[in-house]
């Protein structure tokens, strides 16, 4: 048997590799749409309350 033929990284190696360089931007835009989620639904909340009042 011979030494198996050095191969080009995979697949799955090459998108864990793009995801370690980008984390940092990745989790700062899950972060900035959770804040939209959030104040997109407390605005609706509020108006839905406030036509609950009227």
């Amino acid at each position: 048997m011979s030494a198996p033929s050095p191969q080009p990284p995979g697949l799955l190696k090459r998108l864990l590799c793009w995801i370690r360089r980008r984390s940092h931007a990745m989790l700062s835009s899950a972060l900035r749409g959770a804040a939209y989620a959030a104040g997109a639904g407390i605005v609706g909340l509020m108006f839905w309350w406030i036509q609950q009042k009227l």
